[in-house]
């Protein structure tokens, strides 16, 4: 009878957690961090996440359920209790805080468990696993990067970002070698193992025997200066502290501020540096200090002069401290944890081996915390770790010794794992693009060349302006002086290049050209970059680390990307830049193609048509260069966006253009939603590589017959139109998208750091896509994905090809997959809601406009419906159908709410609380509608 009380309550938690769930889901990207709860909320989610998933256990007792059951309340009562309205404007870095955040809490416990059951699979299939330094699967981010249209993004947030990522990625990599130091205890090892160990021990024996020998000449040499007759000033001070101007004897400890700071600190205990001596074994760098221990982290407080700080009586206590620790080089409860380093027989040399490995990454993550903080920093090369090559090295010492041994089973479990994490997020966890508009860098070479007097540069026609850039980019000397002066605009583009030269391709990844349209986009971006490696390398008096950034250019409105094929042409008909290609980048060119902004300059159907004719072209194009292509997708979480089914949009992509590669984006709400959990996104990662292989091994078909690709044709230039004329041509819509939706009010939802709007003026032109589709997710319209497809279908089935379009349906996965996505958007709409803003919100001189519009929805579900031969939007997809459905009792009241709410605040535009509840609505109606935009 308890038992089933305790049942009864957990059912009522679920309804309740599923109620809280209608007015707070989570909402994360990784790309547009369109993030619409806070990050606590987040993880209170997840903690409830994980709480439902331990109540499956059978095993569970009476009092452990019950147990259960009161945290559950406990973490629901939280969340009631917790203000989810985000009240400031998140930074850039604080939305790659929480970028980085999806990998620490998910994506670093799946990525081994993903590529173990990839390499299962191999060897069922082929009989070989999967290499253990190969991986399947990169990550890449542009939060922090994307500078597109965004001035809170500048040179300097890009290098905190990409040196943020590297500390995360190494304070990572210092809690798996802990846990690996105690698993691997044995002291069965091969030859080379034991031989790094014993050289290992003997550098730390040698130099204690240093410091030793020191200490002795230092208290009994004859030639010591007597003592002083009187003391020096400030000599009643502490040691350790900077004041009155006298000079700091110990530097004080230096570690990033709160804002670098998202995991707990341990092991950070710090010595006093002391030169020793250096050894170099294979490619690892030993270098030992005077206090006996491997390259210990903290012996490079020295090698830096601090800014002057004052300190508070606690941080004094803790500088003394931190000094009487350095002089025994680890703290007695320390040394209990630690296992012995003496030579005697039975020493453990996998510990040995891993605690050099650690003590490197404990100086590397130390080398962070100073470049975080702007601190002086001159450290050797060999004192850390800078690529992951450097870090696998032993590792895989460690890994070929246990084999050697017998202990293979060992060797691929959790040392195995760390392997493939190495291999998969290396020392940056995520690389970081950059991304730019293509009219910022024409304004940077107008200024450059009318300095130089050359001319101005943009009015070069297309001609002139290869042939420049090809001359300067064979050059060897700068062209950018030293002593041109720019206004801040400019100026922040060439610091922008000049973080990127003093990063390199370890820490970043592609630079991406928004709005690119020419071949010299591109090639301007290359000649910049040039010019800022020349120069950062003359200024470091050695070459840029890593290698140059990818170059990809992004076509995103219809006109670019009809003519996306011709631009790549002229580019790798470019001897310069066609022989760049081969030799920088494996000869594999990486082509961008836009989702957001071509869906919002043509309406979804047609932007789908032009972008698969796109992708054909770039592919033709590169083919006939000999160079292999990789396409990014840029797609949104909405299907507005080009969102949707990652299985089902990878399949129907051209045949040809998945060739074993492929980049895509997740944005929005997706990322959470695929990503937030282990097993969740260890099932993803299997989506995109099932897809992926597929795509390659067996391609999509192609159209079976010309005349499906000439219907296809005209559905999308009577759709584009019917778009075109009511969205941009219409002076009237302007002001109904504003009166209908809460589009003005979503500016106050703090969602991200960008601004809604690319430029000032008003309109739907430089409005940017994500506001202009969650607006009308809001009001349950999805206008953007519909508008046209009804009128477009309805022209050609009129016309006698509605067999024809069937046929089309069954048979050409381009067109399924289109006209399927269409389905689930109207399957997501409700004219009844839509029309009950209309009544309450618009002026009555615009009401027929929104008459209109639901006449076209009508229309689009009815040739929808006539083309798939489904009786119900949604008949072939009816889980779909039922989580809509389930979702409705909460989300038409909420709708409600929102449009009375609106009402009242047009009216009151300086009630906070009224404006705090709009905020609520929308936060609810966004998750119950899956998508902010």
């Amino acid at each position: 009878m308890i038992l089933s009380i305790s049942s009864c309550k957990l059912v009522f938690l679920r309804m309740s957690f599923m109620m809280l769930f209608a007015s707070r889901r989570l909402k994360l990207s990784s790309q547009h961090p369109t993030q619409i709860n806070r990050r606590t909320l987040q993880y209170k989610h997840i903690r409830i996440a994980h709480l439902l998933e331990y109540n499956d256990r059978p095993d569970l007792g009476h009092e452990d359920r019950e147990m259960l059951i009161e945290d559950l309340v406990r973490e629901i009562t939280s969340i009631c209790q917790t203000d989810e309205i985000k009240r400031h404007k998140p930074t850039p870095v604080d939305e790659a805080r929480a970028g980085l955040n999806i990998v620490e809490q998910s994506l670093w416990r799946a990525v081994p468990h993903y590529v173990r059951r990839v390499s299962n699979a191999l060897k069922k299939h082929t009989g070989r696993p999967l290499p253990l330094t190969c991986t399947p699967i990169k990550f890449g981010s542009w939060m922090g990067g994307d500078r597109d249209g965004n001035p809170n993004v500048t040179a300097k947030v890009t290098r905190d970002v990409s040196l943020l990522s590297r500390w995360m990625a190494i304070e990572l990599y210092i809690r798996e070698i802990d846990n690996l130091r105690f698993e691997l205890s044995m002291i069965q090892c091969n030859d080379h193992l034991s031989t790094l160990a014993h050289e290992i021990l003997e550098k730390e024996k040698s130099s204690e025997n240093q410091h030793e020998n020191w200490n002795q000449l230092k208290h009994h040499s004859h030639h010591a200066p007597p003592f002083p007759t009187q003391l020096p000033a400030g000599a009643d001070l502490p040691s350790c502290t900077e004041c009155n101007n006298v000079e700091s004897r110990y530097p004080p400890l230096d570690v990033p501020g709160s804002d670098f700071m998202p995991l707990n600190r341990q092991d950070g205990q710090t010595s006093s540096r002391v030169e020793g001596s250096t050894s170099s074994i294979g490619k690892l760098s030993i270098k030992t200090t005077g206090n006996g221990n491997v390259s210990n982290l903290g012996n490079a407080q020295s090698a830096v002069t601090p800014k002057a700080i004052s300190f508070s009586s606690s941080q004094l206590l803790a500088q003394r401290k931190l000094f009487a620790e350095s002089q025994i080089g680890r703290t007695s409860f320390q040394r209990l944890l630690e296992p012995s380093s003496s030579q005697q027989p039975g020493i453990a040399p996998y510990r040995v081996v891993l605690g050099f490995v650690k003590e490197m990454l404990l100086k590397t993550r130390k080398r962070l915390e100073l470049l975080l903080e702007d601190l002086p920093c001159e450290y050797d090369p060999c004192d850390y770790f800078e690529t992951s090559d450097q870090l696998l090295e032993p590792l895989l010492l460690c890994y070929d010794s246990l084999q050697s041994c017998g202990s293979g089973i060992l060797a691929d479990g959790r040392l195995g794992d760390l392997i493939r994490r190495v291999a998969t997020f290396g020392m940056v966890l995520m690389k970081l693009d950059l991304r730019q508009e293509s009219g910022r860098h024409s304004e940077t070479l107008d200024a450059i060349t009318r300095y130089l007097d050359m001319g101005t540069y943009s009015e070069w026609n297309e001609d002139k302006k290869l042939e420049f850039l090809t001359r300067e980019l064979k050059g060897k000397r700068p062209l950018v002086p030293s002593t041109i002066e720019v206004c801040p605009d400019l100026k922040e583009v060439l610091d922008t290049f000049k973080v990127a030269a003093e990063l390199g391709s370890d820490s970043l990844g592609a630079y991406v050209i928004s709005m690119a349209s020419h071949a010299s986009d591109v090639l301007a971006v290359e000649l910049l970059q040039k010019d800022a490696r020349l120069s950062v390398a003359g200024e470091l008096g050695r070459a840029c680390p890593g290698g140059t950034l990818r170059v990809v250019p992004l076509f995103e409105t219809v006109k670019d990307l009809r003519e996306a094929g011709s631009v790549i042409r002229k580019l790798l008909s470019t001897d310069w830049y066609r022989e760049h290609i081969i030799k920088n980048h494996n000869g594999q060119q990486e082509v961008m193609v836009g989702y957001s902004d071509s869906g919002k300059d043509a309406g979804r159907f047609t932007a789908a048509w032009e972008l698969y004719k796109a992708q054909e072209d770039v592919v033709a194009a590169c083919n006939e260069y000999g160079i292999k292509v990789t396409l990014f997708h840029g797609r949104g979480g909405s299907i507005g966006r080009g969102g949707g089914p990652t299985y089902l949009a990878i399949q129907s992509q051209p045949p040809g253009s998945v060739m074993g590669t492929l980049r895509s984006t997740e944005q929005g709400e997706m990322v959470q939603a695929k990503f937030g959990l282990p097993q969740i996104a260890v099932r993803q990662l299997e989506i995109y590589t099932t897809a992926v292989l597929l795509a390659t091994l067996r391609p999509p078909q192609h159209a079976r017959e010309e005349k499906w690709r000439s219907l296809m044709e005209e559905i999308s230039n009577v759709s584009c139109n019917i778009y075109r004329s009511t969205v941009y041509e219409n002076p009237e819509f302007y002001t109904y998208f504003h009166e209908a939706t809460p589009q003005a009010e979503l500016a106050f939802l703090n969602i991200g750091s960008r601004p809604t709007r690319r430029k000032s003026s008003a309109g739907i032109g430089h409005l940017r896509a994500i506001p202009w589709i969650f607006a009308w997710t809001q009001t349950r319209f999805v206008l953007p994905a519909w508008l046209g497809v009804g009128a477009g279908l309805k022209g050609v089935c009129e016309k006698g090809h509605t067999e024809d379009l069937r046929e089309m349906y069954r048979e050409w996965p381009f067109f399924q997959s289109t006209v399927d996505l269409i389905e689930m958007v109207l399957g997501k709409a409700d004219i009844h809601v839509a029309k009950h803003y209309d009544k309450v919100l618009v002026s009555e001189n615009r009401q027929k406009l929104g008459a209109e519009l639901r006449t076209e929805l009508m229309t689009a579900e009815k040739f929808v419906l006539l083309v798939t031969g489904h009786e119900k939007l949604s008949d072939n997809n009816r889980s779909l159908r039922r989580l809509i459905e389930s979702r409705l009792p909460y989300l038409n009241p909420i709708n409600m709410l929102q449009v009375e709410i609106l009402k009242r605040l047009r009216n009151d535009d300086d009630n906070n609380k009224l404006r705090d509840a709009l905020l609520i609505t929308i936060n609810g109606i966004a998750a119950g509608m899956r998508n902010t935009g």
